[in-house]
């Protein structure tokens, strides 16, 4: 245990170095790095398990921050670790700089998560929580971590904490432990104009434990993080009553804390050298750590090595006694596509992809065993239920199985699904109907963001969801989401790739590749009704391509036509007609334009050469085709919200037929 003046030296320490950085950058947030700074102290000094040698160790406890804007108090504290230098905090929000405004994953640096949109980041640890839970069931006590996550009165304002208090306490997560950092203070008011619940009460409700302590006292967060840690069935939330900038000082050397202008801005001028002098430090010099300090996380390296070695050591022995068990750990952990038997995969023809993809999901149940796959509500509907009648569902004390019944929750199952793929060792998978992506928006962003490769799927694709009407209706979603493959990554390429296949074989080829995308997240989008399957010797595995020449064109075409998904078969029947015609068709399925873009330019002029007249046919915006039919082209699309109305009413009233596609592109030959 050490010496409570010592922990208030190193959390002063943290409190110096985030108000500098901040200072030195003139934009960013010291209040709650100041505030938080003894908490992240005593859990990086005393608590978390890691090993500074091997970031990437699969068995490390992992730390999650939701407020991303207190990235000073944890590159601070990382700093502490020997994770970053003083050069690089004095970069702060700088460009080129490993210390941007809001942290990014960078696991070798010990940033667990990307953080900023408030509310996720703890999410993210609850999806982790429930990967470790089901890595355990499957290894054994070589798993056995623990989840700590961050949270402020933001994230705990964000409608999202209702799904991840809720999922994490029915689940009794009990390797999730959760700091509540509650200072009173936001960015423009206090807490208290804007929220007056009892927190502690809510999260009792959930089932969780609660402990109730003064979040600027070592001592007691000691305590509470050891009495937390021996908590059993249920997940644990600290909350921390804490000063929003501690130690603060105003120009005329007057306490500066709790005040909202700590939040968001410098300290500034005469008030940040008065603060810096009130922590004990040097305002001409205020990147340094303190020898003091120094020491006291040099020990704790030391101590990290002695527990490493322990945990180590008992790997070694497991992996001797559990061979085949240590082989799957380390295949799962290495993020690499698993081996799936695709070719005996057998599609019912004219089936609805929905439910083709759950032909699919049914092998993979059987043949990936580090799979979860998420419902929100929806499994009989979404057929995720292929999945789920291979497996079972978790429960509390029960994670042999490997769906997660999220209930309705959209944002906080992808969320959690996030978090399971930065947790490591899992592949993750959730679905809903694609309407409700729009929930999810702000998880599918990140997921980009931090090139995790989950799996979304979405049903229900269009309006042909017919009688629930408007509501329930994807026109516009199926463009925002294809937005996603024209933004770029980090590593310049595609953010997201996106798939709606034709028919049911082309359901199959659509899971293969998003299988085998281990470096950004996925879109399946799948139909409710029953679709056509594609004229006979259709090459599907052309589909990788991400737009293809279908079965059965012309030679020399008079008009390409172009579509994804179920109006593939459309353009097929209108093609019939056309060709009674003499008119020569060419029929192109672009299941990802994204896909599509990556391909040799030759490749795509031999598909859709440039001078071609194109019809484009889409049951969404028009904008999702124009990019394909290019100028000489036409798309027919929608442009409503759409009816409520049985959808083969609905297809010849919108004038998704056969006859409209002959009549538009008859016009379009005149």
């Amino acid at each position: 245990m050490n010496e409570k003046k010592l922990m208030n030296r190193a959390a002063d320490n943290i409190r110096i170095l985030a108000a500098s950085m901040v200072e030195k950058a003139n934009s960013g947030h010291p209040g709650g790095a100041m505030g938080g700074a003894d908490f992240v102290n005593v859990l990086f000094s005393e608590f978390l398990v890691y090993d500074p040698e091997n970031p990437r160790w699969e068995g490390r406890d992992r730390f999650f921050l939701d407020p991303g804007h207190m990235s000073p108090m944890l590159y601070s504290t990382l700093a502490l670790t020997g994770k970053f230098t003083m050069e690089e905090l004095a970069q702060f929000r700088q460009w080129g700089s490993p210390t941007p405004g809001h942290p990014e994953v960078d696991i070798m640096r010990g940033i667990e998560n990307t953080s900023g949109p408030l509310g996720q980041g703890h999410t993210f640890a609850v999806g982790a929580a429930i990967a470790a839970k089901f890595l355990k069931a499957r290894l054994g006590n070589v798993m056995d971590q623990t989840i700590y996550a961050y949270i402020s009165d933001g994230g705990i304002q964000e409608e999202i904490s209702q799904g991840a208090g809720r999922l994490a306490g029915h689940l009794g997560l009990d390797n999730l432990i959760m700091f509540y950092d509650s200072n009173d203070i936001q960015l423009s008011t206090a807490t208290d104009a804007v929220t007056s619940e009892d927190v502690a009460k809510k999260y009792e409700a959930w089932h969780w434990k609660v402990i109730i302590i003064n979040g600027n006292d070592p001592d007691a967060i000691r305590t509470a993080l050891t009495e937390a840690k021996a908590v059993t069935g249920q997940p644990t939330l600290i909350i921390g009553k804490t000063i929003m900038g501690k130690g603060a000082r105003k120009a005329d050397d007057s306490s500066y804390e709790r005040n909202c202008a700590t939040h968001g801005a410098p300290l500034g001028g005469d008030a940040y050298i008065n603060t810096i002098k009130n922590l004990g430090g040097d305002p001409t010099n205020p990147f340094q750590i303190f020898p003091e300090v120094k020491e006291l996380y040099a020990k704790r390296a030391e101590e990290l090595k002695k527990i490493v070695a322990e945990k180590y050591a008992a790997k070694a022995e497991w992996t001797k006694a559990n061979p085949e068990l240590a082989a799957k750990l380390e295949l799962w952990f290495s993020g690499k596509a698993p081996k799936v038997n695709w070719n005996a995969i057998e599609q019912k023809a004219g089936d609805a992809t929905r439910s083709a993809s759950a032909k699919v999901l049914g092998v993979l149940a059987t043949e990936v065993e580090n799979m979860i796959v998420s419902s929100a509500d929806l499994s009989n509907s979404d057929k995720t239920d292929g999945f789920l009648k291979k497996t079972h569902a978790f429960t509390k004390d029960d994670f042999t199985g490997a769906f997660l019944q999220a209930g309705v929750s959209e944002l906080t199952m992808a969320c959690c699904c996030l978090g399971m793929a930065l947790h490591g060792g899992v592949i993750a998978a959730c679905a809903t109907f694609f309407v409700f992506s729009d929930y999810m928006k702000p998880a599918v962003r990140m997921a980009a963001l931090m090139e995790l490769p989950v799996k979304f799927i979405w049903t229900h694709d269009a309006f042909r969801v017919g009688e629930d009407g408007p509501t329930h209706e994807p026109v516009e979603q199926e463009a925002q989401i294809r937005l996603m493959e024209k933004l770029k990554n980090h590593k310049g390429h595609n953010s997201m790739l996106v798939l709606r296949p034709a028919d049911a074989e082309e359901t199959t080829v659509a899971w293969k590749l998003a299988m085998e995308n281990t470096s950004t997240p996925t879109a399946l989008i799948f139909s409710r009704q029953n679709i056509a399957n594609l004229p006979a010797g259709n090459d599907y595995s052309q589909a990788a391509k991400g737009a293809y020449i279908v079965a059965g064109s012309d030679e020399n075409p008079d008009i390409i036509l172009v579509a994804s998904g179920s109006e593939v078969s459309t353009l097929e029947a209108g093609a019939e007609l056309l060709r009674k015609d003499g008119i020569k068709i060419r029929i192109v399925s672009a299941p990802s334009e994204g896909l599509f873009r990556s391909q040799s330019k030759e490749y795509q002029y031999s598909v859709i050469p440039t001078e071609a007249k194109v019809f484009g046919l889409t049951a969404g915006l028009p904008v999702n085709l124009e990019g394909l039919v290019g100028a000489n082209g036409k798309v027919f699309g929608l442009e409503s919200f759409g009816f409520s109305a049985p959808y083969k009413v609905l297809d010849e009233k919108l004038g998704f037929t056969a006859q409209n596609v002959y009549n538009q592109v008859k016009e379009m030959l005149a």
